[in-house]
């Protein structure tokens, strides 16, 4: 290894002990601990019961049955409430989740816990290996900056951090063609259990051709096997099952509620707050018709050039880094994504890696743009902020509670259009077709 590369690596490992230590910290210290992954081992277990998942009384009289508690103040008792009893995942999640269902609470999540903490830290060393080939310090600060600031993943205990880990761990399998069986089965188990995080990497691999296409229509096979169990057993346990999955997502939706990306929910100050584009469009319409319009109307036309540019240009290891940079930071624009989605800005550190390698204007500004991006994504800082709004009381001040209000809700939708249009406008000018000879010593 060379200095550099040994230097990034050891900050890797200093990352993710600052990962371990906090992140165990706060699961064990905070009142929503592990809050998410209830919400699915619940739901597991009622079915496991022979139980209706997708009915909230059902939910609620095995919880309590299990010995669990809600806080004593409203608040949080009414969000507790709603996320453990209310199973918004489809019934291809419950093929990955009955396994842990089957065995005690405390194993269970200790388990659960465990993997987001290996798989997390294994999808950084694998990131770090690929952009270190291009500039093995500024991947190995990156890829610790982030794991450095992913507690909160672990503390409600979402399968975001499984999942997206996954991800990682497929595409380094399918790039450097070693455990490939291995990278399948990681897409598959991701986007059975959420994929609203991954399912446009794997339409990435799709449009990119070659064998990346093999790999993505494999990843659907094993996808469309290992939900087929869950999908039979949820329709005979519950024949009414969509019905009743429609009614939650839409009370989760409803003005002010948990999953309202608008100013009057009750998560849009805390840190699990919505970061797609709806929240920022929300806040000049409160009208869903209207906020949701306006955030396709922007991120449509993104989506296009970036599908007809992959899918018409031959796809190279470098053009690669690009394009899975703009459709890892685009993805969590459109849809519903909160702050733990955002680690899949992990797929970005190889491309910021490579530009910052190549040197001159638009390495300085990858650096900007990425680093940005992990900043105000990251669970520390905002954590320090909100703790200092609230010790200042700034939330009561006339246009001091605006403008903060305003920080908070535009920040992150902000950086990740910013860096899916950065890396995007890259992508189009390293397409041969569209770079002319000026531009091919600025981009190449």
């Amino acid at each position: 290894m060379t200095k550099a590369r040994l230097d990034g690596l050891y900050l890797l490992l200093l990352g993710s002990v600052v990962f371990l230590l906090l992140g165990t910290a706060m699961e064990n210290s905070s009142g929503v601990s592990m809050l998410d992954f209830k919400e699915l081992y619940y739901g597991a277990r009622c079915l496991i019961q022979h139980g209706d998942p997708y009915n909230e009384s059902e939910i609620l009289r095995l919880y309590q049955a299990d010995g669990g508690t809600f806080p004593s103040d409203p608040v949080n008792f009414r969000v507790v409430h709603e996320v453990v009893t209310q199973y918004i995942y489809l019934p291809s999640s419950f093929s990955v989740t009955v396994p842990f269902a089957m065995l005690p609470w405390g194993p269970a999540h200790l388990l659960w816990i465990a993997l987001t903490f290996g798989s997390l830290i294994l999808a950084s060393l694998l990131i770090w290996d690929l952009g270190g080939n291009f500039a093995p310090l500024l991947s190995g600060t990156f890829c610790a900056f982030l794991l450095a600031n992913s507690e909160w993943v672990v503390m409600v205990g979402n399968p975001a951090g499984i999942v997206i880990s996954f991800c990682v761990i497929a595409f380094w399998c399918f790039f450097r063609g070693r455990f490939v069986p291995l990278g399948i089965l990681c897409l598959a188990v991701g986007l059975v259990l959420k994929p609203q995080d991954v399912g446009l990497i794997w339409l990435y691999f799709l449009l990119a051709g070659g064998v990346y296409r093999k790999r993505a229509l494999q990843a659907l096979v094993a996808t469309v096997v290992l939900s087929l169990p869950g999908v039979l057993w949820v329709w005979h346990v519950a024949p009414h099952w969509l019905q009743e999955w429609h009614s939650i997502v839409s009370i989760a939706s409803v003005h002010g509620g948990l999953a309202d990306p608008g100013l009057a929910s009750r998560g849009s100050h805390a840190m699990g707050m919505v970061i797609s584009l709806q929240s920022v469009t929300s806040a000049f319409s409160d009208d869903p018709r209207i906020y949701n319009s306006i955030a396709y109307l922007v991120c449509a036309p993104l989506l296009l050039v970036w599908g007809f540019v992959t899918l018409r240009a031959r796809t190279t290891p470098r053009r690669l880094w690009l394009g899975l940079a703009a459709i890892a930071a685009l993805s969590m624009l459109p849809v519903y994504h909160r702050p733990y989605d955002a680690k899949l800005l992990l797929l970005t550190i190889p491309a910021c890696a490579m530009l910052w390698a190549e040197g001159g204007r638009i390495g300085w500004i990858a650096l900007l743009v990425n680093g940005s991006g992990l900043v105000l994504t990251g669970d520390l800082p905002w954590a320090i902020l909100l703790s200092l709004f609230g010790r200042l009381h700034l939330y009561s001040v006339g246009m001091a509670e605006s403008l903060l209000t305003a920080a908070q809700v535009f920040a992150m939708p902000a950086i990740l259009l910013v860096m899916a249009i950065f890396y995007l406008w890259i992508y189009v000018r390293r397409d041969p077709a569209c770079v002319t000879i000026s531009d091919r010593k600025l981009t190449d």
